[in-house]
């Protein structure tokens, strides 16, 4: 999918992919496929992630799973166009973390013939839309929406529940701060919060 093109042209197109969903959804693990399968035809890629996430690694993304790729640590989105030249293909992992910026470099690279992949949570601990996510997958060519396994019903999970009561937006953490909810478990619990 993110790979093909469908236009028989004699021109480099470029496009945008986003990996979205809950926490523990397989976002990351899907991204690091999809860099392993465009390394593997040959494209020039280039993997980002930003500066705050610091969970497992402050040099790789890595999955849950422990899957990891070496990656250039940025503050902003101009520092991934700055370090983008020469590669046909551009990773970005935790995109929920970059302000607006993000989604002007994503369009200038891909209108110049890159290809970008982003992966990033859709939604906020509230269940609000969360950052530049609904604005890249409104640009994007593929929307791909994993979910998790609800924690307390067994359903499919698209809710990051928080855990404690921090009110900042940005609350870096796992499993010990997080869980995947389904619909009805989230609002069941933010109620009797």
């Amino acid at each position: 999918m993110f790979l093909e093109n469908n236009i028989k042209s004699s021109q480099q197109f470029g496009s945008i992919e986003v990996i979205c969903g809950s926490m523990f959804s397989g976002k990351t693990e899907k991204l690091i496929q999809r860099v392993k399968k465009a390394r593997a035809i040959g494209m020039k890629v280039k993997v980002f992630k930003p500066l705050i996430d610091n969970r497992y690694s402050n040099i790789s993304v890595v999955s849950h799973n422990d899957n990891k790729l070496k990656a250039t640590i940025v503050k902003s989105p101009e520092e991934i166009k700055k370090y983008s030249t020469g590669y046909n293909f551009i990773a970005i992992d935790e995109a929920q973390f970059f302000d607006n910026g993000i989604i002007e470099v994503c369009n200038t690279l891909a209108n110049k013939g890159t290809k970008i992949i982003i992966a990033g949570l859709d939604m906020d601990y509230k269940g609000n839309p969360f950052g530049p996510m609904p604005y890249l997958m409104s640009i994007s060519e593929y929307v791909t929406k994993l979910h998790a396994t609800c924690s307390r019903t067994g359903n499919l999970a698209q809710f990051t529940y928080r855990k404690n009561k921090n009110d900042n937006l940005i609350v870096i953490g796992e499993k010990d701060q997080y869980e995947a909810l389904s619909r009805n478990a989230f609002y069941a619990t933010i109620k009797t919060k």
